[in-house]
């Protein structure tokens, strides 16, 4: 087929088109014109009135389920926020809760040192009262050797020639004389004192003795402070003929 064919069938289709076209109109109103006739005005106009009442119905409804349709969005946002508010409420719970767990630690914590400290105390105490057992001993241990020495005090000087003088420091100084025949107004003396142990100690003898070490043991282990004395006096006599 040639061109000048195709082009001739198609022009020929679309005149046929056209014309299918302004028949179909003709027909409609060649309907319309009969239903009008046939129908009346009144059945048209009612008819025409159920479309308008039919129209606002729909309309109506439309508008009421529009509605209906915002309420429930906003019912949806609503449990939303009332959702976010209930996450937001378990974590601040969560948070205090937290918070309470470490106040009872601290707490606790606080308690076990309240109790270290109260038995740290209580050992304290325990420890100055036996402390405070200990001194009283020893210082009724010292009274009662001062007192010795003081009853001593007269028989020495009478007997044995000596001097008791009290010195810095609470220390004694025992003073002999008549003891070098050449001399008896030389004097030979010796420091004494208690000790924070209780013990008689010497802490210096004019002229030196060697034996002072000795005869300090002795007096310790026997508490014969008497003997003592006349022992420290036979040495002084003793180095005097030297």
């Amino acid at each position: 087929m040639g061109l000048g064919e195709k082009v001739a069938i198609s022009t020929m289709s679309q005149m046929k088109t056209e014309d299918e076209l302004i028949l179909f109109e003709k027909e409609i109103k060649e309907f319309w014109t009969k239903f009008k006739s046939i129908c009346g005005s009144e059945q048209i106009n009612q008819v025409l009135g159920l479309r308008e009442s039919c129209k606002e119905s729909i309309k109506a409804l439309s508008e009421k389920w529009s509605k209906k349709l915002k309420e429930g969005d906003l019912m949806v946002d609503k449990i939303q926020e009332y959702r976010n508010e209930i996450i937001r409420q378990n974590q601040l719970t969560e948070e205090k809760q937290d918070c309470l767990t470490e106040m009872n630690s601290k707490i606790k914590d606080e308690e076990e040192q309240k109790r270290a400290l109260i038995d740290s105390i209580r050992e304290l105490k325990e420890e100055l009262t036996k402390k405070r057992e200990i001194m009283s001993a020893k210082n009724k241990a010292t009274k009662e050797k001062l007192e010795r020495l003081s009853k001593s005090k007269e028989l020495f000087e009478e007997r044995l020639g000596l001097e008791i003088r009290r010195i810095h420091d609470e220390q004694l100084q025992f003073i002999f004389r008549c003891i070098d025949h050449q001399d008896p107004d030389k004097p030979y003396m010796f420091t004494l004192c208690i000790n924070e142990q209780g013990d008689y100690e010497v802490t210096s003898s004019s002229p030196h003795l060697d034996c002072i070490t000795e005869l300090q043991v002795k007096v310790r282990e026997t508490n014969n402070f008497a003997a003592f004395v006349a022992n420290i006096r036979k040495a002084f006599t003793a180095l005097s003929y030297k």
